[in-house]
């Protein structure tokens, strides 16, 4: 049975790949987005904020996306939907110039 250690020094690896992979995915794409649970690149996105008896929450629609997330066998998927009731973040990527 793998111990603490041993646990601990595979995240870190699978984590250290990960940011690897986004580096290099990274310039495929227009946003990013930040929620309470995910991280998201994407090229299309649309937002609708609800506001339900003095309640609000964010419906995000996202586009050609990439999902930071160590766990999942594919880290790219053509639209996803993200319902929160938290914090939204959402940045435009800087065009690198040619």
């Amino acid at each position: 049975m793998p111990g603490t250690d041993d646990v601990e020094q595979y995240e870190a690896e699978i984590e250290l790949q990960l940011y690897r992979e986004y580096k290099d995915v990274c310039p495929m794409f227009t946003y990013v987005v930040e929620t309470e649970r995910r991280f998201y690149l994407c090229n299309g996105i649309s937002q609708t904020v609800h506001d339900e008896n003095g309640r609000s929450w964010v419906e995000l629609e996202l586009t050609d996306a990439w999902v930071w997330d160590m766990y999942r066998q594919s880290r790219f998927v053509s639209s996803v939907r993200v319902v929160t009731f938290k914090d939204v973040n959402i940045e435009e990527l800087p065009k690198k110039e040619l």
